[in-house]
């Protein structure tokens, strides 16, 4: 069965549009909400408490406070705001808001109104998430694990997720939505799945280059459409710093697999992971005997288990659940997302990896490192990527304290890392980026800066929506 999970919603579009085409400058204006057609007014929100939720966003990093939050009741609501915001002399600015799951501000704007899009779910007849036999209607303010758990009680989901489920549809669209499962699919496309359980092997790597090329040679089963092609494969980084985190692996073999971290400062795991169903099950120890046939990881150290498919997709939610209850959730995150082409991945391994984050043990966690294929992606995507036709992806999920200097520190350890990568001449792109110049976004967008700039021009002229953005201010 199958299904076009392509997602068709007015909420969803309109997010994902303005998402893409509309980044904004700010501007100093007179307006006030007390000035507001009564229509709109009765929708804007002055609560102080209300106006502190919509200064901060998942980074913790920047804070700016806007004038009011507006609640929206349908698109309609939406449409009216970004009129009554464009008829004026001097247009107030308006950032769209799902779960803020931002780093650098790139959902708030100062002095201008939030856009609370979660509010656009109390409007849909009660509706929320419709399932039916060729598609799933569902608004961009809806989360993932909600469309998750609406269309696998029909035995279905779309092919493609994020990592991370508690995140809006319409704001991980709009920025593509990446995940191990792009080198198939790409991000987040429009593909379904009947299926129950999954398998997921960890394999480990002392060699760098082993690591990686096992990565591409998993990938390219898709390419040649072997059947025997993994549905999902990513890999992770494990450096030495205490406490390692080996929750995935088996008891007895944690301290065998801290005294590799221990001996080579760095050790590689590939995560792969075979979807089956009971009609499936008898052939899935054949089908992953013959993904593993020919790779190179460190012999004996291949780990496995079997669990839900809801489960593996929700995963980061329990670790979510973890740090909430012992406080290191809602703290600042000073993340770090690359794009680097695939010719110079042993150059950052050796220069950043190793070169900085090693050498001058830098807190990073457990970093993600896996290739995609460039194929997979549609230059319309305001996202950018390098210019070869694997290109990797790196995660660097770190979480600080509060302390402002803490929070610089991580910050200038990123920049060092951009730094090396631009004197190495390793032409990265930025994923989520947040830049402070005019010239640095043009470097990040290249060939696509025209088309970025004719999109602003088109579909927001005097520059009001996603200021956080700061792409043209």
């Amino acid at each position: 069965m199958t299904m076009n999970s392509s997602i068709v919603s007015k909420a969803l579009f309109l997010l994902c549009l303005t998402s893409i085409v509309v980044l904004t400058l700010g501007h100093a204006h007179p307006w006030l909400p007390s000035q507001t057609p009564k229509k709109l007014a009765l929708k804007l929100s002055l609560n102080n408490q209300t106006l502190s939720l919509a200064s901060s966003d998942f980074g913790f990093i920047v804070h700016e406070t806007p004038l009011a939050v507006f609640e929206p009741s349908s698109v309609n609501d939406i449409m009216d705001l970004i009129k009554y915001s464009n008829s004026l002399p001097i247009p107030f600015t308006i950032a769209q808001r799902g779960q803020a799951h931002s780093i650098h501000g790139q959902t708030m704007t100062r002095d201008g109104v939030v856009l609370n899009m979660t509010r656009l779910g109390d409007f849909r007849n009660g509706s929320r998430i419709v399932v039916n036999d060729e598609y799933v209607d569902v608004g961009g303010e809806q989360l993932w694990i909600d469309v998750l758990n609406a269309t696998f009680k029909h035995g279905l989901t779309p092919f493609s997720w994020t990592d991370y489920m508690y995140l809006s549809v319409g704001g991980t669209l709009s920025n593509a939505g990446i995940n191990g499962r792009m080198f198939r699919f790409g991000p987040q496309i429009s593909n379904v799945l009947e299926l129950d359980v999954v398998k997921r092997l960890r394999l480990l790597y002392n060699e760098f280059s082993a690591f990686t090329n096992d990565q591409e040679h998993l990938i390219s089963f898709h390419e040649r459409n072997d059947t025997r092609a993994a549905d999902y494969v990513s890999g992770y980084i494990i450096v030495n710093q205490a406490p390692l985190d080996l929750s995935f692996y088996p008891a007895q073999y944690q301290p065998r697999i801290t005294s590799l971290v221990t001996k080579y400062g760095i050790i590689y795991s590939i995560e792969l992971v075979k979807y089956y169903d009971n009609n499936s099950q008898t052939h899935i120890k054949e089908e992953v005997a013959s993904l593993l046939k020919g790779l190179n990881y460190i012999p004996k150290f291949v780990f496995e288990k079997d669990e839900s498919y809801v489960d593996f997709q929700n995963r980061i939610h329990t670790t979510e659940l973890d740090l909430t209850s012992k406080g290191f959730w809602n703290v600042p995150h000073p993340w770090l997302n690359l794009f680097i082409p695939r010719s110079r991945i042993s150059d950052f391994n050796e220069g950043v990896l190793k070169g900085i984050i090693l050498e001058q043990n830098i807190s990073v966690g457990a970093p993600t490192f896996y290739p995609t294929n460039r194929n997979k992606w549609d230059y319309r995507m305001s996202a950018v990527t390098p210019n070869e036709d694997i290109f990797y992806v790196l995660g660097l999920y770190r979480s600080t304290g509060f302390d402002k200097g803490e929070v610089e520190a991580s910050e200038a350890q990123n920049q060092q890392i951009l730094q090396f990568c631009k004197n190495a001449g390793i032409e990265i792109k930025k994923y989520l980026a947040s830049y402070k110049t005019h010239e640095e976004w043009v470097e990040q967008y290249g060939s696509k800066w025209q088309l970025i700039e004719d999109r602003k021009a088109k579909f927001d002229p005097n520059r009001i929506l996603s200021p956080g953005q700061k792409i043209f201010n």
